[in-house]
């Protein structure tokens, strides 16, 4: 977090890779939110209904808090509490565009913004409205975890299928935890495009 003080409404965006501890760290922050006495509202997208199912978000170690599940951002904004202080929104790379300027528009009404969200794909690439949370907020916090292959700071999200990495020509939505995904750096993230299964490459 930012060393400054903050005043009015703001946004904040915790953003990484899988397994880098982004709702462990959106949790951590509800709960000090919730010691401070201030009244907290979670949402979370309902795509991800791991560990502790569609009505909490979880971190892969077990901790886990209430969240409200929804499919977009006017679900989001049909649901939020008129008193709440703090809004949280975890895995908000899976929400429409939209989000932008519904967050925006809360942290212009005093509201505090917690957003979470891996900000690449599998392929590397920028995902969903990550990019442009990550512009218009106050503090962003970009963390890594581990690359499970050489030990270096992970950037990448390594999907793979039976094993081996996916083709960049799949689906960029798949939700998954350990059996699907690595956590890699740069050197080790590999995305074999099409045609290189015919042994020609790109």
């Amino acid at each position: 977090m930012t060393a400054f003080q903050l005043t009015g409404g703001w946004i904040e965006v915790i953003a990484g890779v899988m397994f880098s501890g982004k709702s462990e760290e959106v949790i951590r922050r509800v709960r000090r939110a919730m010691i401070a006495r201030k009244r907290v509202q979670v949402f979370k997208s309902h795509l991800d209904g791991r560990y502790a199912g569609i009505h909490a978000i979880s971190s892969h170690d077990g901790r886990s808090v209430e969240a409200v599940p929804v499919d977009s951002s006017a679900q989001i904004a049909q649901s939020l509490d008129p008193m709440a202080q703090v809004i949280a929104i975890d895995e908000a790379q899976f929400l429409d565009n939209a989000i932008v300027e519904l967050t925006t528009s809360l942290a212009a009404r005093g509201r505090r913004v917690i957003i979470a969200g891996t900000d690449t794909d599998f392929r590397g690439e920028p995902f969903g409205p990550m990019p442009q949370l990550m512009a218009v907020a106050e503090v962003v916090d970009k963390l890594h975890a581990i690359c499970v292959l050489c030990g270096s700071p992970a950037s990448r999200n390594q999907r793979l299928v039976e094993g081996r990495p996916a083709r960049y020509d799949s689906p960029v939505i798949q939700v998954g935890g350990t059996e699907s995904y690595e956590a890699r750096c740069r050197a080790c993230h590999q995305i074999p495009r099409r045609d290189e299964d015919q042994g020609r490459l790109l």
